[in-house]
């Protein structure tokens, strides 16, 4: 009965925001793709081997969007390496998503994540018949839930996190989280808060572990790999200039860092700006935003050799550079002498600051970074992050950066040292799955051998 009222919910929920998701998909190629898998579940069907009953078990990952999708590479590659007689699905709930996914894992099955309606998740969990069904941070969607348990499938959740804003809402329907979490086999988790939270709301405290974040774990911390020796050249960076980094940002952050630049660039004639919008449908309007601001720009995804010019451009040689491709910030926070982190100039509440100050950047943010509240007081306690209280003292703060760049790489060392002593939770994570899945099985070749 719960399941069909979801459904209707559900429903009424589509409706009403249906207008909204016709105009992107219309006007930004949104909402476009994976209507079979969300809508009806027909997630690829697995079948036997050929000639034989022999089927490999299949570990199911879902990952809701791009940062989730990379913080399972390093869960990944250990999972080929200790058990590489599992198959592998990812799924993603946003295209973007999914396209990276793509990127980084041509050798596993991708494919959308069904709605949680109960005709759709039935029909996925039938066709996928997963081993394990591993979630990554917190995506509880009940008819899914709910159906992976009935069908006898363990549920995990890894990288666990809640805010204080989601678990004052989760607050108010405890009877059903208890229900939910009661259906986990197990829930590691990021930090003793979070953990303490999910507990509070219904979770056996036996099921659940702190392990710390993935997202420490596979930071680079090597500035000059090919890789980003590469996309220092395709952005015609030259290893003498100074590059600030404005990446993961929100409207209207990239303006903040136009006019940071504008100011700066006439104080230090070596400095480079490099724009990374979080959201790909931005790109052509971050593109435009540059332009109108008088600079030559470069876009990441067109040849370096060419850039458009906008007009009244009074510095022909101040040019500025789009990262407009999905997965290459990890890559691009690398070129970073000084590094901003969207998100934390508005609402959203920070994106991830963790791969720039690996780089040994000096990472600043703005005053919203709930999302991300236990990594900045880390770094903060340790003096490796600089957080502005608002958008107009991003120029003095990158100003200072440049002007004492003794300190600027004190700030650096020191949050690349924060890093580097926070990893380790792949490891613990993993000790947890294996012990989840069914033991290797055996092969027709290997029992008659």
């Amino acid at each position: 009965m719960l399941g069909w009222v979801l459904n209707l919910v559900y429903v009424l929920l589509i409706a009403a925001v249906s207008p909204l998701l016709i105009w992107r998909s219309v006007r930004q190629g949104k909402y476009r793709q994976g209507w079979s898998e969300k809508l009806w579940g027909r997630l690829p069907e697995r079948t036997c081997g050929s000639g034989s009953q022999y089927r490999r078990p299949l570990i199911w990952l879902h990952a809701v969007s791009v940062g989730e999708v990379l913080q399972l590479r390093t869960i990944v590659a250990r999972l080929k390496q200790q058990r590489p007689d599992c198959d592998l699905l990812i799924t993603t709930t946003t295209s973007t998503g999914h396209g990276v996914a793509k990127e980084q894992f041509p050798d596993c099955t991708v494919a959308y994540f069904p709605l949680d309606f109960t005709w759709a998740v039935r029909a996925a969990v039938k066709r996928v018949q997963p081993a394990l069904v591993v979630l990554v941070e917190l995506e509880l969607w009940p008819n899914f839930i709910r159906q992976a348990h009935q069908s006898g499938v363990s549920i995990v959740l890894i990288n666990g996190r809640m805010s204080q804003s989601s678990f004052r809402g989760y607050c108010r329907i405890r009877p059903l989280m208890r229900s939910l979490l009661g259906r986990f086999e197990h829930l590691a988790v990021q930090t003793e808060e979070y953990a303490s939270r999910l507990i509070e709301l219904g979770a056996s405290p036996d099921r659940v572990t702190v392990t710390g974040s993935v997202k420490f774990d596979g930071v680079n911390t090597n500035r000059h790999t090919a890789e980003s020796d590469a996309l220092r050249c395709a952005l015609g960076i030259s290893p003498d200039e100074r590059v600030f980094i404005a990446g993961s940002t929100h409207e209207p952050e990239e303006q903040v860092a136009l006019r940071t630049y504008s100011v700066l660039r006439r104080e230090f004639a070596d400095l480079r700006l490099v724009l990374v919008p979080r959201h790909a449908e931005r790109f052509d309007e971050v593109a435009k935003l540059v332009l109108d601001h008088g600079f030559p720009l470069t876009r990441r995804s067109t040849s370096i050799d060419s850039f458009q010019s906008g007009p009244m451009h009074d510095q022909p040689d101040a040019l500025v550079a789009l990262l407009d491709t999905l997965g290459e910030l990890s890559t691009c926070w690398a070129l970073a002498d000084v590094a901003f982190v969207g998100g934390s100039l508005t609402s959203r509440g920070g994106q991830n600051m963790i791969e720039p100050a690996g780089y040994g950047a000096a990472v600043i943010v703005g005053p919203n970074t709930h999302n991300f509240r236990d990594v900045v007081e880390g770094l903060q306690f340790h003096d490796g992050i600089c957080v502005i209280p608002q958008a107009g003292d991003l120029t003095p703060t990158v100003r200072e950066r440049l002007q004492n760049p003794a300190e600027a790489h004190r700030q650096g060392v020191a949050a690349q040292a924060f890093v580097m002593s926070q990893q380790g939770a792949t490891e613990r994570t993993m000790d947890l799955l294996i012990r989840l899945l069914p033991s290797p099985i055996q092969t027709p070749q290997r029992r008659a051998a």
